[in-house]
């Protein structure tokens, strides 16, 4: 059985998200995702892959208490051909007084509707020290990406 996904639901249920994460709201966070979703990000940030709506919720929330975290969406782009979705945030880390830009690519379960992969990047210069520049355990290959210049 599959759930009929559209644009205007696909920007509703990333506009929920954001405003749990901003509430520090477990429930509202783990009904966004299917329960083996995962949040990919790039390189450097501890324990990652997310994988899980309840890592996924307990992570944000402790975002929220100890770096005063709360989210802004900039841009929403939703595809009308696939259940897939792309913004612009800025992440507003209160307590520190700065904030990160970037970009998340949103991948919705067919069946539910959920959220079960998020794929972050950073509004950051690139990582000199490393060859290719990418997502931390994210199947490139197994995706169909490019491993090559052309």
């Amino acid at each position: 059985m599959s759930v009929e996904i559209t644009p205007a639901s696909m920007e509703a249920l990333i506009r929920r998200y954001f405003a749990a994460c901003n509430a520090a709201d477990y429930e509202g966070l783990t009904s966004c995702f299917t329960p083996d979703a995962v949040h990919y990000f790039p390189p450097g940030l501890p324990e990652i892959p997310w994988r899980g709506a309840d890592v996924i919720a307990r992570k944000w929330i402790w975002c929220v208490e100890n770096l005063g975290s709360q989210w802004t969406i900039e841009k929403v782009l939703c595809s009308s051909t696939a259940p897939e979705a792309v913004i612009e945030w800025t992440h507003w880390k209160n307590k520190a007084g700065t904030a990160l830009r970037g970009d998340e690519w949103y991948v919705f379960d067919t069946g539910t509707g959920l959220v079960k992969e998020i794929r972050a990047y950073y509004a950051s210069p690139s990582d000199s020290s490393v060859p290719v520049s990418e997502l931390a355990e994210f199947d490139y290959a197994g995706r169909g990406y490019h491993l090559t210049s052309p």
